[in-house]
């Protein structure tokens, strides 16, 4: 009798223990469903790419395979550089305050804004010799403009600033304006809502050559020189054609964005944006 009590007894502890070992994972589960084996079987997915790359999120995992599931076309730095964005979201939702203020590497566009009341430091009036009335730009960038304008000129070519600075205020009244003419789904296309347009950093210089309306800047001597030399005085071709999914804006020729040398050449060098620039290489 006593060995069948003492092996029903063990039996019982065995059913016990199992039981007890059951409940745990089954708790550790729920606390953290998303367990080793599935951890490494996503970044697999994502080719492992986060060994490649030193601006990967281990918290945006789920984030970025779900994106990949509906983007197979991207490669995996697409991906993650999107993602990084915000692209994986509508435009105008989960919006943050841009950071980097009063630099010239602060990023302004559908997922970042700069408050009501921010005018940056140093603006200065651009040479009327080279705009078409008074409009400003930050110091630095204004200097380089003025410089771009000036080697333009002595190449037989006009470059023009036709719109610089704009306060939120005078932003607010353009897209308020455009959106009672085309609606917000429109307007949206070309034209930032206040607070997220680049033209408030100070560091925005739309262009013509005087005599070709802005929107046929495309066509002219002008856009091809400055296609060839912009970045030479460190400005890029903010919203290129072919990029609007990552930028959210139409194609602007005319429309010019001064990021420094260094950053204007390694960007056309490498065919970025300055979105994915940022995403890649300052927001880590």
């Amino acid at each position: 009798m006593k060995k069948i009590f003492w092996y029903f007894l063990l039996i019982f502890i065995v059913i016990v223990v199992l039981s007890l070992v059951v409940i745990i994972n089954k708790k550790i589960n729920v606390n953290n469903p998303q367990s080793k084996d599935e951890k490494t079987e996503k970044l697999e997915f994502l080719n492992n790419i986060d060994k490649k790359i030193d601006y990967f999120h281990y918290s945006y995992l789920d984030r970025y395979v779900n994106y990949k599931q509906s983007h197979s076309d991207l490669s995996d730095i697409d991906i993650i550089t999107r993602v990084n964005l915000g692209l994986d979201k509508p435009f105008y939702n989960e919006t943050k305050p841009s950071n980097l203020l009063n630099k010239i590497t602060i990023l302004v566009n559908k997922y970042t804004y700069l408050e009501k009341d921010y005018v940056p430091n140093n603006l200065r009036t651009i040479s009327s010799i080279f705009s078409n009335a008074e409009k400003e730009l930050v110091y630095e960038a204004k200097e380089a403009f003025e410089k771009m304008a000036s080697n333009a000129k002595e190449n037989g070519y006009t470059i023009r600033a036709i719109s610089a600075y704009r306060s939120y205020e005078y932003q607010e009244g353009l897209y308020n304006k455009y959106v009672e003419k085309d609606g917000i789904e429109l307007a949206d296309t070309y034209s930032a809502r206040p607070g997220y347009s680049e033209h408030q950093t100070g560091l925005v210089v739309d262009i013509d050559n005087g005599n070709t309306d802005f929107n046929l800047f495309e066509q002219t001597e002008e856009f091809k020189w400055m296609q060839e030399n912009a970045h030479l005085y460190g400005f890029i071709l903010r919203y290129p054609k072919g990029k609007e999914e990552v930028t959210g804006y139409d194609y602007e020729a005319w429309h010019y964005r001064y990021v420094g040398k260094d950053i204007a050449t390694f960007m056309k060098n490498n065919d970025l944006t300055y979105d994915e620039y940022y995403a890649r290489y300052i927001d880590k």
